[in-house]
């Protein structure tokens, strides 16, 4: 790989062999949406992923014969906003695709923007299936699993515990309500005797732990199903313990093994919650390893899961538009099916049939080892291995 003073310097003196009156090609723009100043313990560590990803593609050539540039908007977490710099970003900055978003109601009006004004949008974080399935078209296409991936990885392990009687708590928002309706389909799918007893909608970031955690107590469960995360989690993980909420109860839960959610509990982390995430220290893969140097190499931290998700989002793109050897959004369109590429969790390939990404996730237990939390008796599950069959895709999935 070339360094990057040398390629600053090889880039000079190409300038200066250039005929006179001759011009470097434009960059191609991808325009990036996210939440940085809503959700900053995700995204940030995203963003540098993304960053990471664009200097080595520039250092490598860039795409179609000139640099990769990324103009990035904050939406604050705000669907009006996210609407309003899509449109600022392709009718003003003239970018050539939309990338990016974090809260799957942010995403899914991103989206239908994408479809009315037909640009292509890579969805890179918002996990609802919706994105793909139930309101999904030709120009969104989705990296990470969806909530139906992920909960199909929970559900098969949740199958196999003695508990029957369940409570679920979750985000009363697009994301939470799609993560609770599939687990409990998915989970009573493999164990049909299950029952879910009572169910708790905080709002998004407005958790009142008390009466949330007495409420699920009262309905006397032998299971939770939590899908909150962020500063949620940490407010019903303290009050939780401290009413004895988890003594004796398996809880499955969404996303907290990741390191943005799970590494704020510090020693106060649960131990033993089944959960999906990433136990970045202990994975050995030669594509993880190469990215967990480059990445600590320029950073100086280890990554977060957001960094791995904008890193593969711009290498994804940067294939794809050598793939298609243009910007037209059509060509984009077509090179994006079938795209294969290697990631930081393997390869992965972009189906055509419902534009989900093959990413996969890590599920495991929660423990807490030298006074840090972290995840063990993990592994890793491939994201083609925990889809539904084409004809039920064909069915949820608009036509066009």
């Amino acid at each position: 790989m070339i360094r990057r003073r040398d390629f600053i310097a090889l880039a000079g003196a190409v300038c200066l062999l250039m005929p006179a009156g001759a011009q470097a090609a434009d960059p191609i723009k991808v325009g990036e949406i996210n939440s940085y100043s809503r959700f900053p313990g995700f995204v940030l560590s995203y963003q540098k992923g993304w960053q990471l990803a664009v200097e080595e593609v520039n250092a490598n050539g860039g795409v179609l014969g000139t640099t990769l540039e990324v103009v990035s908007r904050d939406d604050g977490g705000q669907t009006a906003n996210a609407v309003t710099l899509a449109n600022e970003l392709v009718a003003r900055e003239g970018v050539a695709l939309l990338a990016g978003t974090f809260l799957s109601n942010v995403g899914l009006a991103v989206s239908d923007f994408a479809k009315q004004k037909q640009v292509l949008f890579i969805a890179a974080e918002p996990l609802s299936t919706a994105v793909t399935w139930e309101q999904g078209h030709r120009y969104t296409w989705r990296l990470r699993p969806s909530t139906f991936m992920q909960n199909d990885m929970l559900a098969a392990a949740a199958a196999e515990l003695p508990a029957q009687r369940w409570v679920a708590i979750a985000p009363n928002y697009e994301y939470g309500q799609s993560a609770v309706a599939e687990f409990k389909k998915l989970l009573k799918e493999r164990k049909p005797d299950v029952e879910f007893v009572a169910e708790q909608w905080p709002a998004l970031g407005k958790l009142e732990a008390g009466p949330t955690v007495q409420a699920l107590l009262a309905a006397e469960p032998e299971a939770i199903y939590n899908a909150t995360f962020a500063g949620d989690l940490v407010e019903f993980v303290r009050e939780g313990t401290t009413r004895g909420l988890f003594e004796g109860r398996e809880v499955v839960s969404l996303l907290t093994g990741e390191p943005e959610y799970l590494d704020p509990l510090g020693a106060e982390a649960p131990e033993g919650w089944l959960v999906t995430g990433y136990p970045w220290s202990k994975i050995d893969t030669p594509e993880h390893k190469a990215f967990l140097d480059a990445f600590q190499a320029k950073w100086n931290e280890p990554p977060k899961l957001g960094a791995v998700v904008g890193y593969a989002m711009i290498h994804s793109i940067a294939a794809m538009l050598e793939k298609a050897g243009s910007t037209e959004t059509d060509a984009m369109i077509e090179a994006m099916a079938g795209l294969e590429m290697m990631s930081p969790f393997g390869p992965i390939t972009w189906r055509e049939i419902d534009h989900q990404a093959t990413m996969g996730a890590y599920v495991g237990r929660t423990a807490v080892e030298d006074g840090k939390p972290t995840m063990v008796d993990w592994s890793y599950q491939d994201g083609a291995d925990h889809l539904p069959s084409d004809e039920e895709v064909q069915a949820m999935r608009p036509q066009g």
